[in-house]
């Protein structure tokens, strides 16, 4: 498996073809911390090299942003796997869940548990901050296409719950974004400011308010 090791602590998985969109890769990424590593999302290919999370010194605990991750199914060493509530049922036809939760948490003092509800009703955010860089990793919820910040509403997505918690993220105070999927040869992570965040999801609130997808 082909890794980037993108800071000292993050580690990116070999990116994974969408199979219902071809021009977009998915990626899972491994967060190294003393109170145990933490792997976020889900592609097939995490399973495919079972040496690569051993390297890095296994994973203790595994997130889903939100359950259309588990179309894309892994095992990652048997580590427990956390969803919200609200997608618990839709993740659990591929992959076991350890717990679920439903509220804005923290899990020690670096790695917060963020609920943007609205393109999936359990759509999470996290906001993990590795010492050097704060991460922020949004599933789909907010992607990387052709160097733009982009969103997705399905007709299945709660436009208004959507717009509420794009809201709330424009607001969070993060250095990188990292998200689920990115266009395949481009970019998958994007590092950013504060004016330039809010400037690019602002930009996909007036997308969705025009009635585009985002």
């Amino acid at each position: 498996m082909i890794t980037t090791a993108l800071q000292a602590k993050l580690h990116a998985s070999t990116p994974e073809s969408l199979p219902f969109a071809r021009s977009l890769d998915a990626r899972a990424f491994l967060l190294e911390r003393e109170a145990g590593n933490i792997l976020i999302y889900s592609t097939t290919s995490v399973d495919a090299d079972p040496f690569w999370l051993g390297h890095y010194g296994g994973v203790e605990r595994r997130y889903l942003t939100h359950g259309h991750e588990a179309m894309f199914p892994s095992q990652a060493g048997g580590a427990p796997l956390f969803v919200h509530r609200d997608d618990a049922e839709a993740t659990r036809q591929t992959m076991e869940v350890r717990a679920t939760f439903s509220r804005r948490h923290h899990l020690d003092e670096d790695f917060e548990v963020i609920p943007i509800p609205g393109h999936t009703p359990g759509s999470t955010a996290y906001l993990w901050d590795s010492g050097e860089r704060r991460y922020l990793f949004t599933g789909d919820s907010i992607y990387l296409n052709r160097g733009e910040w982009r969103g997705a509403l399905l007709d299945s997505s709660d436009r208004g719950s959507y717009l509420e918690s794009l809201d709330l993220l424009r607001h969070l105070e993060f250095d990188v974004l990292v998200p689920w999927i990115a266009r395949a040869g481009e970019p998958f992570m994007a590092e950013t400011d504060p004016d330039d965040t809010y400037r690019r999801i602002g930009g996909i609130i007036d997308r969705i308010w025009a009635g585009k997808s985002g």
